[in-house]
């Protein structure tokens, strides 16, 4: 089942998104994930594979920000504070659940594994801002 968009979701420092599969599993670069809006157009033009937000399995859809560079620094996503973990790398159950030539397609640009530092509540269209 694909994961599907709200209005909303709490998110909780320590332990991930209210409702997510990882919630609460201690391990903090599944907290929350990200990927470029970007990185899913590239894979259309560059591949043919046309793959929306959920499909990716990522909790959360950005535009305008490298999270390649967010690797090992914090950052805000509306009122959370993130640590950027890892690169969050495609797999081979991200293709199976998919379409052949995904993992090709999103290697080194599949997202980004975050701990989530302060929590709160997060919403479609929350900045995501790099802090100092």
């Amino acid at each position: 089942e694909l994961p599907r968009p709200v209005e909303s979701v709490d998110a909780i420092a320590g332990k991930g998104l209210v409702g997510n599969r990882y919630f609460d599993e201690g391990d903090p670069g599944k907290e929350l994930t990200l990927i470029e809006a970007e990185a899913l157009e590239a894979l259309e033009a560059e591949h043919g594979l046309s793959l929306d937000g959920a499909a990716s399995r990522r909790n959360v859809l950005t535009r305008g920000v490298q999270l390649n560079d967010l690797v090992g620094r914090r950052f805000r996503v509306g009122e959370l504070e993130c640590l950027g973990i890892e690169l969050c790398e495609p797999c081979l159950h991200l293709e199976q659940m998919t379409k052949p030539g995904v993992i090709k397609g999103l290697v080194h640009r599949a997202g980004l594994n975050a701990q989530i530092l302060v929590g709160g509540e997060l919403r479609p269209g929350d900045p995501v801002t790099p802090l100092a």
